[in-house]
């Protein structure tokens, strides 16, 4: 016989996995087509030039490139400027 009574499973401790977000190159490093510069949940980052959005928000390098952010009327926009 146990020595203790079984318990009862506790509520609400349970944790998501981290999604990973945030900025993946910065200002200044080297990009390749395709790569991801930054995920992110919105429009925290409007995609630039040489730059897309993918669906979920991520943005993506459209060609080869370094990676900067600029701000214009008031949004951070990051870009792919080619060498």
């Amino acid at each position: 016989m146990a020595h203790t009574k079984s318990q009862k499973a506790a509520r609400g401790n349970k944790d998501s996995k981290p999604k990973m977000l945030g900025v993946k190159l910065y200002g200044g490093e080297a990009a390749r087509a395709g790569n991801i510069i930054a995920r992110q949940r919105g429009m925290t980052f409007a995609s630039g030039v040489n730059t897309y959005m993918s669906k979920d928000f991520t943005i993506h390098a459209q060609k080869d490139g370094v990676v900067k952010f600029i701000t214009r009327e008031g949004k951070k926009l990051i870009t792919v400027v080619q060498q």
